[in-house]
């Protein structure tokens, strides 16, 4: 059997394609973030390297996307009957929907809050019952909330909201207390549909 391989040097001494791993290495040694892989076939690795990494790496991510979620995780996902107005979150099993939990409605809220609520519930439901599944949220600006341990809103606290604000005060001290292992992804809509935890009111 033929276990040939062809190493591409994108930042290397001397970028380019390679036919041993000896030759690689001699191209990479002492290089600072040096960027190579090994390709089966001759072709691809010339498309690769004619391409350059940026591309290279995108066209990878992609094929992973392809393959779909991973069904063991959980889904979670907000809804809000005007903005503000009267909000309500869930997290469900990715897998078999089945609803985790459920809160709300609350009034006077927005959709961005109810999406970072949600992602803070259930990192903590998970880390709370030692479970090191992944969680999806379809929200950018909720993960950024998360991944930057505050919340962003614009909207003032009043009467109607403070039990949304008290909400949220708790999340961010737990989020800023526990160093956390569940990972959060992006739920990618235009390849595999509605996330699970979606309320169906679009």
């Amino acid at each position: 059997m033929d276990n040939k391989k062809f190493y591409v040097v994108w930042k290397g001494k001397n970028p380019g394609i390679y036919f041993s791993w000896t030759e690689c290495q001699n191209e990479i040694k002492n290089v600072k973030r040096a960027l190579y892989k090994s390709f089966k076939n001759l072709e691809e690795a010339k498309n690769a390297f004619s391409n350059g990494y940026e591309d290279y790496k995108k066209s990878k991510n992609i094929k992973n996307l392809d393959n779909g979620p991973d069904l063991n995780s959980i889904s979670v996902d907000a809804a809000s009957s005007g903005n503000p107005g009267l909000m309500e979150y869930q997290g469900v099993d990715t897998k078999t929907k089945e609803v985790l939990f459920k809160m709300g409605p609350f009034k006077n809220a927005t959709n961005n809050i109810g999406e970072f609520l949600a992602l803070v519930h259930g990192i903590a439901m998970m880390e709370n019952q030692k479970k090191k599944k992944i969680i999806y949220s379809d929200s950018i600006t909720a993960i950024s909330w998360v991944n930057k341990k505050k919340c962003q809103t614009k909207l003032k606290r009043n009467e109607e909201n403070k039990d949304v604000f008290i909400l949220i005060e708790r999340a961010i001290l737990w989020i800023k207390k526990n160093n956390f292992s569940v990972k959060i992804k992006k739920w990618e809509t235009k390849l595999w549909g509605e996330i699970p935890a979606d309320f169906g009111r679009k």
